[in-house]
């Protein structure tokens, strides 16, 4: 597995998921995207040039871990239920101070172009908390404690099927971050970082790239 992680990513490949080749072309245009639409939220947006590419790249893996969960748990998701459930999430950025949807998952990493995916990656964690939980939604302590544990379980499962690797030149590939459960990007900073120079690319570590299932 490590051999795999740190093997060399396609040319011209931020990342590749499985049979899933993400271009660092496109994870550019998504970048900017996600620059643009932070300009209008001021001090809230902290991404900088560095952090944003981690944040996006770290989305755009997540998403595919969530598409090979929803795979193989038979679980497909209608627009409406991807609508909706990107409509449940306005709460969530009332609870945590943001004025709207669009400026919590900005604040977030998502550029306003990836909603739609993020809309399909929470109604997929729905519909398998339903499934999961013998086809009503967990209420109880007890049941999202079981389907929390079970979600994490199917990620680290998935993500260990997709052989995961990232561009050195944007860091390196962390189970323990990958999660739905966990905070914090999944594509984070080599260990030695601070210690090169800007523009320099960040070396593969094998810390981190063997999923704990």
């Amino acid at each position: 597995m490590v051999l795999a992680a740190c093997a060399p990513v396609q040319a011209g490949a931020a990342a590749t998921v499985g049979s899933q080749r993400i271009s660092t072309s496109s994870l550019d245009t998504q970048v900017s995207n996600l620059q643009t639409a932070g300009k209008a939220y001021g001090s809230t947006y902290t991404l900088t040039a560095t952090t944003a590419p981690q944040a996006v790249l770290s989305w755009l893996i997540r998403f595919s871990i969530m598409d090979q969960v929803a795979a193989s748990n038979d679980i497909t998701v209608t627009e409406a239920q991807t609508n909706a459930a990107l409509s449940s999430l306005s709460s969530v950025a009332t609870q945590n101070g943001y004025s709207s949807t669009t400026e919590l998952l900005v604040a977030n990493g998502v550029p306003p172009q990836l909603f739609p995916e993020l809309g399909q990656w929470e109604a997929q964690q729905d519909l398998y908390a339903v499934k999961q939980n013998g086809g009503k939604e967990p209420t109880t302590t007890a049941e999202q404690t079981a389907y929390t544990t079970s979600l994490n379980k199917s990620e680290c499962t998935a993500a260990k099927s997709l052989n995961i690797m990232v561009s050195p030149q944007y860091g390196r590939f962390d189970y323990s971050t990958a999660s739905t459960a966990k905070t914090g990007q999944s594509v984070v900073d080599a260990p030695d970082t601070l210690s090169r120079p800007p523009g320099v690319p960040k070396p593969a570590s094998t810390e981190g790239l063997t999923p704990p299932c």
